[in-house]
C-alpha cells in the first residue's frame, strides 16, 4: 500500500490508542479542519473507524505508537485502511498546551500559570489531534461540531 501524501485530499483520521479509552479525530476531505473529535472506549473506537471508512473512505489513519498500537495496526490494515505510525512522545504535554490555546481559561482561572492548570476533562482527542497535525505539518482548527464527544461504556 502506498504511503498517503499529507498534501492530497480525502479525510484522514488519527487515533491515540489506550486500554480504557482512545482519542479519535477525523479531518474533512480537504484536510483543512477537524470534523470529529471523540473520546471512546476501544471497542466503540474500532467500530467508528470502520464506519467512517465504509461511508467516506479514509485516506489513512495516523496511529500513535503507544499502548496497544500493534493490534490496532493489524486490525486497520486488515480492513484495507492505510496506517501511518507516529511517535506519541510528548503528545500529552502538547495536548495540554493545545487545550488551553483552543479553550482559554476564563475568569480567575486566567491567573493560574499555564503549567499549573489542570484541564477540566480528558485530553485523548487533543492528543489524537496533535498526532494528525504532526503528520500534516500544520494545525487544524476544529469546526463547531468537533468539540469533544466523550462516551463511556455505560452510555452504550
Amino acid at each position: 500500500m502506498a504511503c498517503p501524501d499529507p498534501n492530497d485530499h480525502g479525510p484522514v483520521a488519527a487515533l491515540d490508542p489506550g486500554r480504557s479509552k482512545c482519542g479519535l479525530v477525523r479531518s474533512d476531505a480537504g484536510r483543512r479542519t477537524l470534523q470529529d473529535a471523540l473520546i471512546l472506549p476501544p471497542e466503540v473506537c474500532g467500530d467508528t473507524l470502520l464506519h467512517w471508512h465504509r461511508y467516506q473512505a479514509l485516506s489513512a489513519v495516523v496511529l500513535g505508537d503507544g499502548t496497544g498500537s500493534g493490534s490496532w495496526q493489524r486490525q486497520l490494515q486488515a480492513a484495507g485502511i492505510p496506517v501511518l505510525l507516529r511517535s506519541e512522545w510528548g503528545t500529552t504535554l502538547d495536548a495540554r498546551r493545545r487545550f488551553w490555546q483552543q479553550w482559554p481559561p476564563q475568569g480567575w482561572h486566567r491567573l493560574i500559570p499555564e503549567g499549573l492548570r489542570l484541564p477540566p476533562r480528558d485530553l485523548d482527542d487533543v492528543a489524537a489531534q496533535i498526532l494528525l497535525e504532526g503528520w500534516l505539518q500544520r494545525p487544524l482548527p476544529r469546526c463547531g461540531q468537533a468539540l469533544a464527544v466523550i462516551r463511556s461504556e455505560r452510555e452504550r
